[in-house]
């Protein structure tokens, strides 16, 4: 680690927190970032996978926020398209619940509130029980609306802006805790305590960013020793994910009689994720669950659109996160501000301490605390995050499916099913990847769900992966798919197999 103060510290590896680093390291900053646990390890791997501008937020009057995310759908699909890409969704109309007029107003303040290129507008639908949009539903079901957004693999596009950050010069490091901070001088004087070890190491920064997501008060009352001023809605939402429950590449979004809405969206090609739910907590007492009645809210919420009940037994799987969201004193959880709050602390040297924010809209929140933070940094380049690819961004292709196509030349052997999967993690870093692999079995040990030990190796080597989890579950999604026995052998050869890490 580098003896002479960094620029900046960033304290917090999800979304924001990685998204910062690699603004402030492609303006020139020295940065280092560190995270207690594994990137994308809480909030920011457990959304409901979606570059969206937030429709149900207009009843709320978030014009500004909606505004913001619809401009940054179109910019992200152009930064990562291999991990981002158009989506259409299915409203049915509940003729219970919102008038369809209202619905028409709002997906065109949806379609025309920032400047939209490529992405379809909405229309009027029919559910035709012949069209695959319709078939699924029940029959009183009988129109609705249709209009775009975007889907997002969440833990990739964390782990991707880290990546990014590093190769600007940033050094990452993760189950690394800030324990202390305190100002001398100019400086922050900052002990980081491996969370492996318990060894610990002292770092001086020029300023500190605290994107701790949920924990963002509790990183200012324990290692900062402050009383923090602003206050943190923390709002549990839980996911499902079922067996495949409707053929076709749309999604769905369900009006609820309780006026929220959950999403039914297809997942990993043979299964189906639908949430989420809202419920307030007092406190984190460890990993966040969902709640059986959570699942029953969900499963109850899908039943009343599906023609076939949607059941307990179709769950393979399900996730709990915590959205830290800035106190706005509403006693609804639903209707919380999701914009997000930059409070800057007036004190020497610089502590900015990131509140709330959106998957969708981290690149402009990155911006804006650069913004915030400019007076400390004469130095500072000017704004350019939005202009260039994230890793694997750069296919070099019309498309991703011509990209795929190249890909298929180049590797005739190897599954074209399972390619197009890997693509859409890795985009152009596959060549890195597969190399010289003339054959599946060139690619190493099997792990299931078409991981193989030459993938898990990369993301050793080049994405922070430490333990099984973050392979299966953050930096893929094979453990929808992998026995226990495949499991336990993965974490076997990542304890054998452990790599030195990339840093610049």
């Amino acid at each position: 680690m580098k003896s002479e103060p960094v620029d900046l510290l960033v304290i917090g590896g999800g979304v924001n927190g990685t998204g910062i680093a690699r603004d402030a390291a492609g303006r020139g900053l020295s940065v280092l970032l560190a995270e207690r646990g594994d990137l994308a390890g809480a909030t920011s791997s457990a959304a409901t996978k979606l570059i969206h501008g937030g429709l149900r937020y207009l009843e709320h009057y978030e014009f500004r926020l909606v505004r913001e995310a619809l401009g940054e759908r179109e910019v992200l699909m152009k930064m990562a398209p291999h991990i981002i890409w158009p989506l259409r969704f299915v409203l049915p109309h509940h003729p219970g619940l919102r008038p369809a007029w209202m619905i028409r107003i709002g997906l065109f303040l949806y379609d025309h509130l920032a400047g939209r290129q490529t992405l379809p507008g909405s229309v009027g639908v029919s559910l035709d029980k012949t069209d695959p949009r319709g078939t699924p539903l029940k029959d009183e079901f009988k129109r609705g609306f249709e209009y775009s957004d975007c889907w997002v693999d969440d833990s990739r596009l964390v782990v991707l802006n880290a990546m990014d950050a590093r190769r600007m010069g940033a050094q990452v490091f993760t189950r690394t805790a800030v324990t202390a901070a305190k100002r001398e001088g100019d400086l922050w004087h900052v002990t980081l305590t491996d969370q492996y070890t318990g060894a610990s190491r002292d770092v001086t920064a020029r300023g500190i960013v605290n994107a701790g997501g949920p924990w963002v008060r509790e990183t200012l009352t324990g290692a900062f020793s402050q009383t923090p001023k602003n206050g943190v809605r923390l709002i549990k939402g839980s996911h499902i994910v079922t067996r495949k429950l409707f053929d076709g590449d749309h999604c769905y979004i369900f009006q609820n009689a309780d006026n929220r809405i959950i999403f039914a969206i297809p997942y990993e090609r043979d299964f189906t994720l639908i949430g989420t739910t809202d419920i307030q907590l007092d406190k984190l007492d460890g990993p966040p669950q969902i709640s059986p009645e959570e699942t029953d809210y969900l499963l109850s919420a899908a039943s009343e659109y599906f023609r076939q009940p949607v059941t307990r037994e179709q769950i393979v799987w399900a996730y709990a996160g915590v959205r830290p969201l800035y106190d706005d004193g509403d006693s609804d959880p639903s209707a919380i501000t999701r914009d997000y709050v930059l409070d800057l602390d007036p004190g020497k040297p610089m502590l900015l301490s990131i509140y709330g924010g959106k998957l969708t809209t981290y690149r402009r929140l990155s911006e804006h605390a650069m913004q915030k933070i400019a007076p400390f940094y004469p130095q500072l380049g000017p704004s350019w995050s939005g202009g260039r690819p994230l890793p694997g961004g750069d296919l070099n292709a019309a498309s991703f499916a011509e990209f795929v196509a190249g890909l298929q030349r180049d590797y005739p052997a190897l599954d074209a099913a399972w390619l197009t999967r890997l693509a859409h993690r890795h985009g152009s870093a596959m060549r890195t990847i597969l190399g010289d692999a003339k054959s599946m079995a060139d690619l190493g040990e099997s792990f299931g769900g078409g991981l193989y030990a030459r993938e898990v190796d990369y993301l050793m080597r080049h994405e922070w992966a430490r333990e099984a989890d973050d392979v299966l579950w953050r930096r893929t999604k094979c453990g929808l798919w992998a026995t226990a026995a495949e499991r336990e052998r993965l974490a076997q050869w990542m304890a054998q197999h452990k790599p030195n890490m990339e840093q610049p």
